[in-house]
């Protein structure tokens, strides 16, 4: 195969395995029944003037599966992250006692898990057309290319098969997703 084809479908099969990387962490974030650390990962806190992720000023942790300990590095970070949970609208409730705060995860109702699962779709979608639109580029740059037309054929073809591959690992992940997020 023409080295300019391998190149683009290198560079196709980059972006959509980037773009299910992507799907992987924002499916992490949304919550499925028990505690974990990475429910916090978009939490942004004020700090000292700059937004900064909320793991690089505590340390989060889950020392049981209904809560989330987060201990922040320095004590007058308290009230910065409390509020910064606050203002993601997680639904969450944060308590400090003056070292720690504490978050207890409340058991999921059957309209919010409905909710999180709509949530979980909107994610597959984005990456559906974030892999749509690796396709596209794809086969625009293909047709670009100096080569004769029965080649163009085959590498749009494989451009196919690749979408169609990427777009049932979407389908998988978000199926296991789901199943997560309605179990009770």
């Amino acid at each position: 195969m023409n080295e300019e084809i391998e190149f683009i479908l290198d560079t196709t099969k980059e972006a959509m395995t980037s773009a299910i990387a992507h799907l992987e962490k924002e499916l992490r974030a949304i919550r499925a029944g028990k505690a974990t650390p990475a429910m916090l990962a978009n939490v942004m806190v004020d700090y000292y003037g700059s937004q900064t992720p909320l793991g690089q000023v505590a340390n989060v942790t889950t020392p049981d599966p209904r809560t989330i300990a987060i201990q922040p590095w320095e004590k007058n970070m308290l009230q910065p992250i409390e509020k910064a949970i606050m203002i993601a609208n997680l639904g969450f409730n944060p308590m400090n006692n003056g070292d720690i705060i504490m978050i207890n995860v409340p058991p999921l109702t059957e309209e919010r898990r409905i909710g999180l699962a709509k949530q979980a779709k909107a994610e597959a979608e984005h990456a559906k057309v974030g892999i749509r639109n690796a396709r596209k580029d794809a086969n625009n740059d293909i047709k670009k290319t100096d080569i004769s037309d029965d080649l163009k054929k085959d590498s749009e073809a494989e451009v196919q098969k690749l979408t169609d591959s990427f777009v049932k690992i979407i389908e998988e992940t978000l199926s296991v997703k789901e199943k997560e997020i309605m179990t009770v």
